[in-house]
């Protein structure tokens, strides 16, 4: 069961509140004000963790988002002399701050260090801001970094989990390639991105809560999760699926989007293509826990199994089928 201490219950409110801030704000200064609001409170939430290295994480995490803003206080006087200069400097800086490659090198070591909570947060909330910034930021200029962006977060965040074995990794590197479709989503329109987005929190977090529920930080112990539990084996399979994209779950529905706009407004076969490519590749290692956790059991290892212990983890990632009911949604309507 996840509890909050007060503190806990504090700052994520004031987190919540530096996002709100930032988002609906109309003057720089007050966008930078919600940002580090929204710095400063979640730094206490990583900290909060028993683990012993998420001071360690929390430091990291500190000086490469202070890094961010400082790039971005330091763009205002080049808006002087160049505001296509300040808007780029912004722009990398947004990009920094995200996660986003190839400024990504922060972000599989933070993640590692941290609770799957605090992971997920890391994932989904703290990106709403600068991604909501860099929508409002496209020009010329930084819509070719944000290809170049998007096409290495692609390549990064696929061929880079194919190594990993351990689990918080694995997504992390997953979070650096669903960047790339955020940021091509973000060249469409601010719809496109938020139907993105919205649809990687919900299939996200039912992953997370799986792997937060069966205390799962390795790949070794999928192997040793409940395997009698087939709703746990189950829910396991659909929120990997989903997430890797594959029809009909409710992963594959955002990228067919932008895979349709890419089609009718966009004449860029080479990051159509270089996208693809990636999702094949994230499918594979997605399908790698998926079919450990489904088909490997021994006796020796069903002598120790425990019942879940969050029924929230086996229901919430059969959302993930809620696209089959689209089609009897639209007959009632109609």
């Amino acid at each position: 069961m996840l509890t909050l201490n007060p503190h806990q219950l504090l700052f994520s409110f004031t987190l919540l509140m530096g996002i709100l801030i930032a988002i609906s704000s109309s003057s720089w200064f007050i966008l930078w004000m919600g940002l580090e609001l929204n710095l400063l409170s979640f730094i206490p939430i990583m900290t909060s963790s028993k683990n012993q290295y998420s001071a360690e994480s929390a430091l990291k995490y500190f000086l490469i988002q202070a890094l961010g803003s400082a790039s971005i206080l330091a763009a205002s006087p080049f808006s002087m002399i160049s505001l296509h200069l300040s808007t780029l400097i912004i722009f990398l800086a947004l990009l920094l701050k995200v996660g986003a490659a190839p400024l990504h090198f922060w972000f599989p070591p933070v993640m590692q260090g941290i609770s799957w909570m605090q992971s997920l947060t890391l994932m989904t909330v703290q990106k709403i801001t600068p991604i909501s910034m860099m929508s409002m930021l496209i020009s010329n200029m930084s819509a070719m970094i944000m290809i170049l962006s998007s096409i290495l977060s692609s390549l990064i965040g696929a061929i880079g989990g194919l190594n990993q074995t351990l689990t918080r990794k694995i997504m992390a590197y997953s979070s650096i390639n669903h960047m790339a479709w955020l940021l091509a989503s973000i060249s469409f329109n601010e719809r496109m991105w938020l139907i993105y987005f919205l649809s990687y929190t919900i299939v996200s977090s039912s992953v997370v809560m799986i792997l937060h529920s069966n205390q799962i930080f390795h790949f070794n112990q999928l192997l040793t999760m409940n395997l009698l539990s087939k709703p746990l084996k189950m829910s396991l399979f659909l929120s990997m699926f989903s997430l890797g994209g594959l029809p009909p779950l409710l992963g594959f529905l955002p990228k067919m989007l932008v895979i349709q706009e890419f089609i009718f407004t966009k004449n860029s076969l080479i990051w159509l293509s270089t996208l693809l490519f990636s999702a094949l590749l994230t499918l594979f290692f997605y399908l790698r826990i998926a079919i450990s956790s489904f088909l490997l059991a021994s006796p020796k290892i069903k002598m120790s199994l425990t019942q879940p212990k969050s029924k929230l983890s086996l229901t919430l990632p059969f959302i993930n089928l809620s696209p089959l009911l689209y089609p009897l949604v639209l007959l009632i309507m109609y």
